[in-house]
């Protein structure tokens, strides 16, 4: 593997500055699509160019960039019998750390104990975080000094999912939203971004799931759509009864992977119940389960994409899949070339060029892969180790790519033709 380091890679990692950043969860529209710069389909026998590579400690929190800054989340080791949840900031030219943020967070019996698992959300001037234990917190990007930090179990009685809480705040107009659950309050918390109030609250299932909402438009208004433990539900904005709601009980509360929404149908994917495809229709006040698929299509953690028609899931049995949105018809299966078959295989996957079917995936191996995806297949261009065993979702910016495991955290620069 070659790492280089040179006036030349110093230049390649600003030829792109135009090319979007990736302030959330899932990239700036939140499904996964980016606007980068075109990529080579062919190394060239060169290895990708690692511009630095910094330690940090261990986490299931993606990638998030703003501008010059690269940020992510991490769980210091134990010392004392002080457990601590971290955000951290980087310089993304050079990888020197520009401010820290730690809080106290104390794990107890909870599963998959590594650390935190939401990305931060970025604006202009603020930072939002969920911590695994239910700390709503909001930080000056520019310093990481505290602007205000709620526990959200204790004052608002948001009972603690399974394996902690995972949806990443997600800024709606003058509102930053938390699936955090509620006693009698509401799904979805509405906090005012200035100050971390409660505003307003919506939805009925009491519990969390691990997936953000999503905001659709349909007949030219807006409204939430929340994939919950024990169903999927059509929410208005600012408060209020559900427009609708599809009852969908799933086993231990596993609602992982963010809905989608296109053709005026939404589609959640499950671990062990499958995946459900839900006609929204009357202006949106209106739902019914379109088709559903409980042993051949059940996705885990990965947000499927799609593209003229078709939806591209990564299947826990059969691994990427390809099939049609209206019918849930399945068109072709991977097997597991994508990534390793086993009890959770995972692949974070987004479209780099999604005109041609091009898209980016970062494995649980920790190999990034440029791949097409079309109706009649999967191609791979290439793949290569960037970095270790990861669940964490991976940060695209300008030409470049932020990676983190369980022990550092890395910027590649991606290959131009």
């Amino acid at each position: 593997m070659k790492w280089m380091s040179s006036p030349l890679l110093l230049l390649g990692t600003f030829l792109f500055a135009y090319a979007e950043d990736w302030p959330k969860w899932r990239g700036v529209r939140g499904d996964g699509t980016w606007n980068g710069p075109s990529i080579a389909q062919d190394l060239d026998k060169e290895d990708l160019a690692r511009g630095w590579k910094v330690p940090i400690h261990p986490g299931y929190s993606g990638v998030t960039v703003q501008g010059n800054r690269v940020l992510v989340m991490d769980r210091p080791p134990v010392e004392g019998g002080r457990e601590m949840e971290r955000a951290l900031c980087f310089d993304r030219k050079n990888g020197k750390k520009s401010w820290e943020f730690v809080y106290p967070a104390e794990y107890k019996k909870l599963d998959y104990d590594k650390g935190p698992r939401a990305s931060l959300t970025l604006t202009k001037d603020r930072v939002f975080g969920l911590g695994a234990m239910g700390h709503a917190f909001c930080l000056d990007i520019n310093t990481g000094k505290l602007v205000w930090l709620r526990d959200l179990v204790r004052e608002e009685g948001c009972p603690l999912p399974l394996w902690g809480f995972s949806a990443s705040p997600e800024i709606l107009e003058e509102d930053v939203l938390y699936h955090v659950g509620g006693k009698g309050i509401g799904n979805i918390l509405a906090l005012d971004p200035k100050t971390g109030k409660t505003r307003w609250s919506v939805g009925q299932d009491l519990k969390a799931g691990y997936a953000q909402p999503i905001v659709i438009d349909i007949a030219g208004a807006q409204q939430l759509i929340c994939w919950g433990p024990n169903k999927i539900m059509g929410l208005a904005i600012g408060g209020g009864e559900e427009y609708w709601n599809i009852p969908y009980e799933v086993k231990y509360g596993v609602s992982i992977a963010k809905p989608i929404f296109k053709e005026d149908i939404v589609l959640v994917c499950g671990y062990w119940n499958g995946s459900r495809a839900i006609q929204v229709s009357d202006g949106g006040r209106k739902a019914r389960v379109l088709w559903s698929e409980e042993e051949k299509l059940r996705g885990l953690m990965a947000q499927p994409l799609y593209r003229d028609g078709v939806v591209y899931l990564l299947d826990r049995s059969h691994g990427l899949t390809a099939f049609r949105l209206k019918t849930g018809e399945i068109l072709w299966r991977g097997d597991h070339q994508l990534t390793l078959a086993g009890r959770n295989p995972h692949a974070s996957i987004i479209w780099s060029d999604q005109t041609r079917g091009d898209a980016l995936s970062l494995n649980a191996e920790g190999e990034l892969v440029l791949l097409n995806l079309n109706p009649g297949g999967y191609h791979e261009y290439w793949r290569q180790q960037v970095c270790g065993e990861t669940w964490a979702h991976p940060a695209y910016a300008g030409n470049q790519v932020f990676v983190r495991d369980d022990r550092s955290l890395s910027c590649w620069t991606l290959p131009s033709p």
